[in-house]
């Protein structure tokens, strides 16, 4: 059976033990429904990742002996940075989520023209925490020791300056035809709608390759799964295990 994995956000060493409180242990208690003796695996986001064992567990707080680290890391050789226009309810979860899995290692949510979604400040850190938390969730699931970085929402003229990657446009040229991004390339996904015109010249100018996947329109979520996945096929490590 797989050992259920818990991202911690503390320091971990080996042969050592630590106390749990918050939210963690309700996780490990009440979601995971896991008991004193329970074998399990930690993580901190530092790299690496922990052997560990219940030893106490109740409402309000848990102890785990931590065990031997091992030098365990499923990161792609590509550090995408995804700038994502904000969609609405659960989809943007759900884009959080999967490309998280993919293997992004940062997520910036994008304002843009056709964005439908006003978040003021207060709201928008309580997103970025809930995006943070379903980044983290997906790690756990997915096996990764490092967790991407949510940013705080802004404009995509903000984003923009010192980017260089590729853009969703629906008049782009294929990615098979194009060449590895150098450095840490940027991925921009669009909104429902897509990017105004200005918006794509915008993110040309600055750096970023128009690039279609396809003559189906897709949603935001779906959008931002598809062009990972053909990013990671083409030049990271989909495909190599």
């Amino acid at each position: 059976m797989r050992r259920c994995r818990l991202y911690l956000p503390q320091p971990l060493q080996a042969d050592s033990e630590i106390l749990v409180e918050g939210e963690r242990a309700h996780y490990l208690r009440t979601v995971l429904r896991l008991r004193p003796g329970t074998a399990l695996t930690v993580f901190n986001g530092e790299g690496g990742e922990y052997e560990a064992e219940i030893r106490q567990l109740d409402r309000r707080q848990g102890r785990l002996r931590i065990g031997a680290w091992h030098d365990r890391e499923a990161e792609s050789p590509l550090r995408i940075h995804l700038g994502l226009a904000i969609a609405k309810g659960d989809r943007m979860d759900w884009a959080v989520q999967k490309a998280t899995e993919l293997g992004v290692a940062a997520i910036t949510p994008l304002l843009t023209e056709r964005t439908n979604v006003i978040l003021q400040a207060d709201k928008a850190e309580r997103k970025r925490r809930h995006w943070q938390a379903v980044a983290i969730a997906a790690c756990e699931q997915c096996g990764r020791n490092r967790v991407p970085q949510i940013a705080l929402p802004q404009p995509l003229a903000d984003w923009l300056p010192g980017r260089r990657g590729l853009v969703l446009d629906p008049a782009g040229q294929p990615i098979s035809s194009l060449p590895l991004p150098s450095g840490e390339p940027a991925l921009l996904i669009g909104p429902e709608g897509g990017l105004t015109p200005a918006e794509v010249q915008q993110a040309a100018t600055a750096g970023l390759t128009p690039v279609a996947l396809g003559p189906r329109i897709l949603r935001v979520e779906t959008a931002a799964a598809a062009a990972l996945t053909a990013v990671q096929l083409r030049w990271g490590d989909l495909g190599n295990g």
